[in-house]
C-alpha cells in the first residue's frame, strides 16, 4: 500500500493544501492520504489552537474524500505536546505501517527549509519525498539534498495561496472565500479566528 503524509500548521488549511493533496493522489497513486497537524518548532506563534487547527484539516479531508475515501487527519504530532519534527512522524508511522510504502509530500518553501530539518538525511531512508514547487526549485536541489537522495522527486505545482494570506484577509474582514474551501470559511467565520 501506498501511504503518503502531508504535515503542517494548518493554520489555516487553504486551497493550495487541498490542490497539492487530489494532485498527490491521483499522480502518485497514493491509496492513504494523512495530514498530520503539527507543532512545528520553526512556527512558534500559531494564531488559531490545536483543537481548531485539529478540525480545519478533518474539513480538508472530507473535501479530498468527496474524490474517494482515503484522507485522514493525524494528531499525533499534537498530543505530543512539545516541538515536533518530521523525523519522528516519520518513525512513527514506519513503525506503525512497517509494510507500507512511505511517502513525505512537501511544500517548495518547506523544501528550501529541509537542510535545516531534524536529522533530515535519516528521513530520505524512511520515506519517498515528492516536492511540489516552481520549476526554480531544480537550481535549489544541491544545496538541499545530499547526493544519496534518490528517492526525491520535484514536481512542478504553482498554486499561490499562503496562511498568512488567509489570516491577514480575514483580520481586516475582507473575504476570503477565494482562498479556503467553503467548509473552512464557514468554519474560520463561525468561530471567529484571525480576527
Amino acid at each position: 500500500m501506498h501511504l503518503a503524509v502531508l504535515g503542517g500548521t494548518f493554520d489555516p488549511p487553504h486551497n493550495g493544501h487541498l490542490a497539492l493533496c487530489l494532485f498527490a493522489k491521483e499522480l502518485l497513486e497514493i491509496d492513504r492520504l494523512i495530514i498530520s497537524v503539527s507543532n512545528n518548532p520553526f512556527k512558534q506563534h500559531r494564531e488559531a489552537g490545536d483543537g481548531h487547527r485539529m478540525r480545519m484539516a478533518e474539513l480538508i479531508s472530507s473535501e479530498i474524500n468527496r474524490t474517494g475515501s482515503c484522507c485522514e487527519v493525524s494528531g499525533w504530532e499534537l498530543e505530543k505536546r512539545h516541538a515536533s519534527y518530521t523525523v519522528d512522524l516519520l518513525r512513527y508511522l514506519h513503525a506503525r505501517y512497517p509494510h507500507d510504502r512511505l511517502t513525505l509530500l512537501v511544500g517548495e518553501d518547506s523544501f528550501r527549509e529541509f537542510s535545516s530539518w531534524k536529522e533530515h538525511e535519516t528521513l530520505l531512508l524512511l520515506c519517498d519525498v515528492v516536492v511540489f514547487g516552481r520549476s526554480s526549485i531544480e537550481m535549489s536541489r544541491t544545496s538541499c539534498l545530499t547526493p544519496n537522495a534518490v528517492a526525491t522527486r520535484f514536481i512542478d505545482f504553482v498554486c499561490p495561496v499562503s496562511s498568512t494570506e488567509v489570516r491577514e484577509l480575514a483580520a481586516a474582514g475582507k473575504s476570503i472565500s477565494r482562498l479556503v474551501p467553503d467548509s473552512v470559511r464557514r468554519y474560520i467565520n463561525q468561530h471567529a479566528l484571525y480576527r
